[in-house]
């Protein structure tokens, strides 16, 4: 039961990735160079610059799927003071005390083009999407320090490139999970279309599917796969389809197997004597009786194509930059290991672990539940 509970957790936060996460911008690639490789639970203050571009309105259910763009840029901050019209801030340094900035308040707060300050001149208002703005200083500067200096804390730190690797590792959360999913439904769909012809027909039917299995069975799954990844090319989808073609070997088998045993139960000839067709047949009333193993078999697969995924995106064939993947992050980081930020390695390296457990014990406890003989003990 842990392992379901772990199992339905991991799935509610890749469903809700981009709202849960704290960077929801397209796969969390906000870079902050200035805030590179801090330890977790690091906090910083932040100036919010409006962009000079036209506000980007996003929905609910498109933040919730693809992310939403931000309509600013950040800058760390380590103090800030505010001068007439400007607001006067020290950058944030690691090391020493970083440089000093000034910006207009009207530019952290408005996307302010060259045509709308010579508008400004003329008439004395901040234009902001053709609407006139009051330019009144201590407003702004009020308005500043509520909505445009904000306190981030990042719980789990930043990488190299100063992105959020808590962000980036609930967003990964999703690679994995889909190309667990996508992968096991390939395989079902390939697996359960061959092994019931084989099973259900028998002869050279039989024979022909069943050298094709044993070919493919005796091809090494990681190199299937790579020589797979290679001709549809490197990318999110194609590791799907590369994946879920290498793993229907074992459901073929196995349904296979289990049409040969019920195809000659009282059941079976009663459904031909009504004149059902062999379709009828197979996938209504055969099929049925045999998904106790494939269940088995599919939360097996899933939990291998996790691994299969991580070790490709290791060797950087898998999904692409800047798509988070738990395999391209051990990448990416692995050579920190040596030194005192281990966690950016371990941390994706310990979600892998945990969730390939989680598959492999419900597996195995399906396994235990739906085996007849141990119900009969």
């Amino acid at each position: 039961m842990i392992a379901l509970y772990m199992i339905i957790f991991v799935i509610f936060i890749a469903l809700f990735a981009y709202l849960i996460a704290p960077d929801s911008t397209p796969y969390s690639n906000r870079q902050i160079l200035e805030i590179s490789m801090q330890k977790p639970a690091f906090t910083v203050q932040m100036l919010r610059i409006r962009k000079n571009e036209h506000a980007v309105e996003t929905s609910f259910l498109h933040k919730m799927l693809f992310g939403a763009k931000t309509n600013y840029r950040e800058i760390p901050i380590s103090a800030y003071s505010f001068e007439n019209e400007k607001i006067i801030v020290r950058v944030f340094e690691p090391e020493g005390e970083g440089k000093e900035e000034k910006f207009l308040l009207a530019d952290v707060l408005y996307p302010i083009s060259e045509e709308t300050i010579e508008q400004q001149k003329q008439i004395g208002f901040t234009l902001v999407d053709g609407a006139k703005i009051n330019p009144d200083t201590l407003s702004m500067q009020e308005e500043v320090e509520a909505n445009n200096i904000v306190t981030k804390r990042y719980w789990m730190g930043t990488d190299p490139f100063g992105r959020n690797l808590l962000s980036r590792l609930i967003i990964g959360t999703r690679v994995s999970l889909s190309v667990g999913a996508i992968s096991v439904l390939i395989s079902l769909i390939v697996g359960i279309f061959l092994g019931a012809l084989a099973g259900f027909y028998g002869g050279r039917t039989d024979d022909l599917i069943t050298w094709f299995i044993n070919v493919v069975w005796s091809i090494p799954t990681l190199l299937l796969v790579i020589a797979i990844t290679f001709a549809l090319g490197r990318g999110f989808w194609q590791i799907f389809i590369a994946v879920g073609l290498t793993m229907w070997v074992e459901v073929a088998r196995v349904v296979r197997g289990q049409i040969i045993s019920l195809r000659e139960k009282e059941f079976v000839e009663a459904g031909f004597a009504m004149g059902y067709s062999d379709f009828r047949v197979i996938f209504r009333h055969i099929l049925p009786n045999a998904m106790s193993p494939l269940i088995v078999i599919s939360a097996a697969n899933f939990a291998a194509a996790i691994l299969i995924e991580a070790g490709l995106s290791f060797l950087g064939i898998g999904v692409q930059p800047p798509v988070p993947s738990w395999g391209s992050m051990i990448k990416e980081y692995y050579a920190f290991v040596i030194l005192d930020s281990a966690y950016l390695a371990l941390t994706p390296g310990i979600a892998i672990v945990i969730l390939v457990l989680a598959f492999m014990t419900l597996g195995n406890t399906l396994r235990d539940a739906l085996d007849v003989k141990i119900l009969r003990e």
